[in-house]
């Protein structure tokens, strides 16, 4: 019969034991390297045109598409909540779509309107305007297409880039946003903005846009989901390839040298190493936008019982800050707000 084995208790011979710093609540307070804050988070929201009442994205649960009058409505929660910016986005319907793009043009179209509303109504409300064409072209892509239909145009596509980016500094937008990824628009935006007289209007690019799987729900949201290809034409043409890392770079840093006042990571999640390299590489304040596509698999894995909301959206949003995020656009900015208040 084997011996039994004895087990004595022995104090390891120690210096530095790390857990530590990791004992109590109070400790873990204290020692934190990275936090989230109210000051960080831009809430982005979707408008739609009419007085009717406001209308519930599918894919997206909690996430509405609001007519202006529930917009101003919603901004005033948002300001309580003390978050300082949101992002608009809009929804046309067919009517208001073509080939090229024509409504995004037209002075009293509902983006613009949107914008003075909310300027209007609270002024010290940062307010953040997406220049692309894909809300505006029947065809969905975030250009004016060639002439045999087999690509975006991209010189065409900027020269109405920038018109729109005028349009919107003129209705009162703080900070435009191109999102389309032509080549030279934010130098052809710079340049539109100053020439109109509007030198104080920030550009924040989309300077890393991923031709990603996580925007689905976004297109719900908008409008455009025929818009993710044609037969022969689909957003990695334009859009960033997501196995290219150094390309993705020197497209950022490109927009910086155009003039670009804030550089953008999207999606922020699956490129977190594009996240932390560029805020490596750059001086200016580096934006990630948390897309449609995260917020809707927490969501749908915690309500399947496989996640806690909370802790996972918190979680995600830890992270992207600590690769390097200086703000962040999130659908989650106004639970999370009201959740820390909530907490203090």
């Amino acid at each position: 019969m084997p011996s039994p084995i004895h087990c004595t208790s022995s104090q390891l011979d120690l210096l530095k034991r790390p857990r530590r710093n990791r004992r109590t609540e109070a400790t873990r307070a204290l020692v934190q390297e990275t936090h989230v804050s109210v000051d960080d988070l831009i809430q982005p929201l979707f408008v739609v045109d009419g007085e009717g009442p406001v209308e519930s994205v599918q894919s997206m649960p909690g996430v509405m598409r609001y007519p202006i009058p529930a917009l101003l409505n919603r901004c005033n929660e948002i300001i309580e909540l003390g978050i300082r910016a949101v992002a608009l986005f809009p929804n046309f319907g067919p009517g208001c779509k073509d080939e090229v793009g024509s409504h995004a043009l037209v002075p009293d179209q509902l983006l613009l309107r949107a914008v003075r509303a909310v300027k209007e109504a609270f002024p010290d409300l940062l307010v953040i305007t997406d220049v692309a064409l894909d809300p505006y072209t029947s065809h969905g892509h975030d250009g004016v297409l060639s002439a045999d239909g087999r690509s975006v145009d991209n010189d065409a596509s900027v020269e109405k880039l920038a018109q729109l980016a005028v349009l919107e500094a003129e209705a009162g937008a703080d900070w435009v946003a191109p999102s389309d990824m032509m080549d030279g628009r934010v130098l052809a935006i710079r340049r539109a903005l100053d020439e109109a007289g509007y030198t104080e209007t920030a550009i924040l690019s989309y300077a890393a846009k991923f031709a990603s799987s996580f925007y689905g729900p976004f297109r719900e949201a908008v409008g455009s989901l025929q818009a993710a290809g044609t037969a022969h034409l689909d957003k990695r043409t334009y859009q960033m390839n997501s196995a290219n890392p150094r390309e993705a770079l020197r497209d950022a840093l490109l927009d910086e040298e155009e003039g670009a006042d804030l550089l953008m990571v999207k999606p922020a999640g699956p490129y977190l190493d594009i996240l932390y390299q560029l805020r490596q590489q750059t001086r200016l304040p580096v934006a990630a936008y948390q897309v449609s596509g995260e917020y809707a698999q927490i969501h749908a894995a915690a309500q399947m019982g496989w996640l806690d909301l909370k802790k996972t959206r918190d979680e995600t949003l830890l992270s992207i800050k600590r690769a390097g995020a200086d703000t962040i656009l999130t659908y989650f900015a106004a639970d999370w707000a009201a959740d820390a208040i909530a907490r203090t």
